[in-house]
């Protein structure tokens, strides 16, 4: 049986200490290790085929070796986002990168100071990354008075916890200002969330602020708030067009909610985009295979995830950025979904 190579073993080969092998290979930063030392160790644990035990490593650096995923809905609907897997694909690849475990926890409305509180104080995870933040979450204000590094993925305005996002607003905006330069007036929207979630209340925002440009009155009538999943894209969809509210185009804020938009309008006998243009957001990987492909906004998602990670490990070693919000490029992606204006539905 071939003997396990150890921290002495690598030690031996650079013709250093093992205790500076354990800072090297820890990624502690207390002492002060030159670069090409630095670089004999880590040259030399390659050759060898070294690899830290993981329980050891913690123990040395007082850590878990573990961050968090806080989702803020209910299961039913995370089992339902096609989302999400991007972003769990890009937290994965990136944390093991580092070799940190992934703890993924979701968080019932009203007890997030519960669950974020017993999370940290229990010190199962050395920082955390919480997804789709809400406006109402009284457990924010608990997260930055604490001493767990935090990220959200997501931006909520006055927060001073840091934040990857993109730039809702101007996103959403750009959506609906193609369905404008397409001749569409009328223009519903099916915002992708409940209002207290900050995403929703922004890109509700950015399809205002277009109407308000193309001097289109805003009307409440027009707008309905679905609940993240297709289920609730097709009830909203149906109450529309049950209200018989008159519009040739909608801006779904979601692509899972547009799926069941899609279907409401197919049952009801709409044609896409020859009665009803759609435009969604997120461009999840199914988007494209809609019938007819969907034109949407792409989101980084898994750059986001990627980001949030990398950014979340640096506020674990102490490594503290002066920016606080990182804004990442979202991509108009046009497909057959939209169409010039043709005769209105009703």
């Amino acid at each position: 049986m071939q003997k396990r190579v150890t921290s002495q073993d690598v030690a031996d080969l650079a013709g250093v200490s093992r205790t500076t092998v354990s800072f090297v290979l820890n990624e502690d930063h207390r002492f002060a290790i030159r670069p090409e030392t630095r670089e004999k160790v880590i040259q030399a644990a390659r050759t060898l085929g070294y690899v830290p035990n993981a329980s050891a490593r913690a123990l040395a650096l007082n850590q878990s070796r573990a961050i968090g995923l806080i989702l803020t809905r209910d299961p039913r609907y995370i089992a339902a986002d096609t989302f999400l897997p991007q972003i769990l694909s890009g937290l994965l690849d990136a944390s093991k990168q580092y070799l940190f475990g992934l703890l993924v926890e979701w968080v019932e409305p009203g007890q997030q100071i519960q669950t974020y509180h017993a999370l940290t104080k229990a010190r199962h995870i050395d920082g955390l990354i919480l997804m789709t933040p809400r406006y109402d979450d009284p457990g924010l204000k608990a997260l930055e008075e604490s001493d767990i590094p935090t990220v959200m993925m997501g931006q909520v305005p006055g927060s001073n916890l840091f934040s990857v996002d993109i730039d809702n607003t101007a996103a959403a905006e750009m959506a609906v200002k193609h369905l404008i330069s397409l001749g569409h007036r009328q223009i519903a929207c099916i915002v992708n969330a409940p209002a207290p979630y900050s995403s929703a209340t922004q890109r509700l925002e950015g399809y205002k602020s277009a109407l308000k440009q193309a001097g289109i009155a805003y009307d409440d009538k027009m707008v309905r708030f679905a609940d993240f999943d297709a289920q609730s894209g097709y009830q909203q969809m149906r109450d529309l067009l049950d209200q018989k509210i008159p519009f040739t185009a909608a801006f779904i804020a979601s692509d899972n909610v547009a799926m069941g938009a899609m279907s409401a309008l197919r049952e009801n006998g709409l044609s896409i985009p020859e009665d009803i243009s759609l435009v969604g957001f997120d461009d999840v990987p199914l988007a494209s295979f809609a019938t007819p492909a969907l034109t949407t906004v792409r989101i980084p998602a898994r750059q986001i995830a990627l980001y949030s990670c990398h950014l979340l490990v640096r506020l674990i070693r102490g490594d503290i950025p002066e920016q606080r919000n990182f804004t990442l490029e979202t991509e108009f992606i046009p497909r057959g979904s939209t169409r010039a204006i043709g005769r209105r539905v009703y």
